[in-house]
C-alpha cells in the first residue's frame, strides 16, 4: 500500500486512532490483509468478525508477524496502533477508495473492471499477461472479487502502478455497483450472463441487471467492452447513456470490433482467426476450450481500449499456458490426460467443458466425464443438472462418473436418456470415485473433472493427475 499516516487512514475510514507510543503522524505502508497468517513486517491487519472466526482474536498473531496497525471494531489489549471503526469490512472498502483515488490523481493509473457469470478469472489472467509488459500491473489473486477480495486487490496499487484490473463477482443486486463505485473503472468488460448464482439473484434477468451495474459505474468517457453475441450483455450498451462511454464489441457477429472468424479446438489448445478492426490475426491459445477463445477476445478488447498494439497483445496471449489452477488445467500424461476444471461450474460452463472434451478426444481415445454438483441454482437445480446429464449422453460420452448427492439428478437424467450398463455410475464421495477411476482408467482416456468449487472435485482431479503422471 502507499505510505499514509495513521491520521490519513483514520480520516479515510471514519475511525478513531489509538496509538502505542506513536502519534497520529506515524506512517504505515505495508500490505493490507484480513488474514493474520498473511501479515508481513509493516503490514496492516483488518480484524473482521467472520462467520466462523473473529479477526480480533488473531491480533496477537498479526503483531508477531510484523503488523504495524490494526483496524478494529473494538479496542484490543495488544501492543499495536489501532484504528477503531464501526464496520471493518466497510472500512476496508473506504480505505481502498481513498488509496486508489490518491494514486489516480497522479494521472497514470488506468482501471479495468471485469464481470460476467463465467470467465472472469480467466479473462483477468489473460489481460494481466497482456498488460504486464506495458507497466506495473495489479490484478486479483485467484478469485478475489467480493467485498473483501476486491478492496484487498485495490490496496496493492503503488505510485508506480499503471494498470489495476478488478474482478467483480456478486450474488445479489447492488454488490457490483458498490465495488465498482470504489474505483469508477476506465474500462468495463462484461463477458456473459448465465445461470451462475441465479438462485441468489432470483433469475437470469435479475442477474443481467446486476452485471449491468459495472457499465453504469464506468468513468465518464470510458469504454464498455461487451459480448455482442449475448443479447442480455448487448442490451447493456444503453447504460452508457450520455456520459461519453464508448462501446466496443467482441464476439462472432460481424458487428464485433474483435471478431472470431474461425475457431478450432484440439488437444494442443484453441486456434482462432481474429478480425481486429479489419486486421486478420491468427492466434493459437495453449488454453483448452472455445469458450476461452472468447475470453481472450474480451481481454484483447480491453487491451485495445488501453492503447496496446493488437499483435503484441495476441503474442502475449499465445504465451499463456494455463487459465488458472483448476480451470481447464491439463494434468496426467499423454497416456491418460486429466482436465481438471472443478473450481467453478454453471450450466453454461459445464456445457462448454463437455463440448471441449468431445472436441479434443480422438477416434481411438475414450471420453470420461467426472461430474459433480453445480451450486446456487435455486429452484432450477434439478432441471439444470438434468440438462447436463442429457448433453453428456448426446455427446456419446461412454463413461459418466457422477459424484455427490447434489449431483444425483444428473446421473438419473443420463440413465433415463440411455446411459446403461455402467456407462453412467454414481458415487456418494470423491474417495469412492477415485477408487473406481484408479482401476477403470486406461491408456488413451481423456478425462474431464468438472464441478462447482463447493463439490470439492478439484482435489479428486489433482489426485488423478498425480496418479497418471
Amino acid at each position: 500500500m502507499i505510505a499514509l499516516t495513521l491520521a490519513d487512514i483514520a480520516s479515510a475510514i471514519g475511525g478513531e486512532v489509538f496509538t502505542d507510543g506513536d502519534d497520529a503522524t506515524h506512517t504505515v505502508s505495508g500490505p493490507v490483509d484480513t488474514d493474520s497468517r498473511n501479515i508481513v513486517e509493516g503490514g496492516i491487519f483488518v480484524a473482521r468478525p467472520g462467520e466462523h472466526a473473529d479477526g480480533h482474536d488473531f491480533i496477537d498473531d498479526a503483531v508477531r508477524n510484523g503488523a504495524h496497525l490494526a483496524i478494529v471494531e473494538r479496542r484490543v489489549e495488544a501492543e499495536i496502533a489501532q484504528i477503531v471503526v464501526p464496520d471493518a469490512t466497510a472500512a476496508l472498502a473506504d480505505l481502498a477508495r481513498d488509496v486508489v483515488g490518491r494514486v489516480r490523481a497522479h494521472g497514470q493509473l488506468r482501471i479495468v473492471g471485469i464481470t460476467g457469470s463465467n470467465g472472469k478469472t480467466t479473462t483477468k489472467n489473460m489481460l494481466r499477461a497482456i498488460l504486464e509488459p506495458e507497466g506495473e500491473t495489479v490484478a486479483p489473486v485467484a478469485s478475489f472479487n467480493n467485498a473483501v477480495g476486491a478492496p484487498l486487490t485495490m490496496l496493492r496499487v503503488t505510485d508506480e502502478t499503471k494498470f489495476l484490473i478488478c474482478e467483480f463477482g456478486a450474488d445479489a443486486a447492488g454488490q457490483i455497483a458498490l465495488l465498482a463505485g470504489l474505483v469508477t473503472p476506465d474500462v468495463g468488460v462484461v463477458l456473459m450472463v448465465g445461470l451462475s448464482h441465479a438462485g441468489g439473484f432470483g433469475g437470469i434477468d435479475q442477474t443481467a441487471l446486476a452485471k449491468r451495474e459495472l457499465v453504469e459505474q464506468l468513468r465518464p468517457g470510458g469504454v464498455a467492452v461487451l459480448n455482442v453475441d449475448d443479447a442480455r450483455v448487448a442490451a447493456m450498451a444503453d447504460a452508457a447513456g450520455d456520459r461519453g462511454i464508448e462501446v466496443r464489441w467482441f464476439g462472432d457477429s460481424d458487428r464485433a470490433h474483435v471478431r472470431a472468424l474461425d475457431v478450432s479446438v484440439s488437444a494442443s489448445g484453441t486456434d482462432v482467426v481474429l478480425d481486429v478492426d479489419g486486421d486478420r490475426i491468427p492466434m493459437h491459445l495453449q488454453v483448452l476450450g472455445a469458450h476461452h477463445g472468447k475470453n481472450a477476445q474480451a481481454a484483447l478488447g480491453a487491451a485495445l481500449a488501453l492503447g496496446v498494439d493488437a499483435r503484441d497483445a495476441v503474442r502475449r496471449l499465445e504465451a499463456v499456458e494455463m487459465a488458472e489452477r483448476w480451470r481447464m488445467q491439463v494434468m496426467g500424461s499423454e497416456r491418460v490426460t486429466i482436465i481438471n476444471d472443478a473450481y467453478n461450474a454453471s450450466p453454461d460452463a459445464m456445457q462448454a467443458a463437455l463440448r471441449t472434451l468431445a472436441q479434443i478426444t480422438g477416434p481411438d481415445e475414450r471420453m470420461v466425464a467426472v461430474l459433480g454438483a453445480m451450486s446456487e441454482l435455486g429452484e432450477r437445480n434439478v432441471e439444470e443438472h438434468g440438462r447436463i446429464g442429457l448433453l453428456a449422453v448426446r455427446l456419446r460420452i461412454p463413461r459418466i462418473v457422477v459424484v455427490g448427492a447434489e449431483a444425483r439428478p444428473l446421473f438419473l437424467s443420463a440413465v433415463a436418456e440411455g446411459s446403461w450398463n455402467d456407462e453412467a455410475v454414481f458415487f456418494e464421495t470423491a474417495d469412492e470415485a477415485y477408487d473406481y477411476l484408479a482401476g477403470e482408467l486406461r491408456d488413451g482416456d481423456r478425462v474431464l473433472v468438472k464441478s462447482s468449487n463447493a463439490a470439492g472435485l478439484r482435489h479428486l482431479g489433482d489426485r488423478l493427475g498425480d496418479l497418471f503422471t
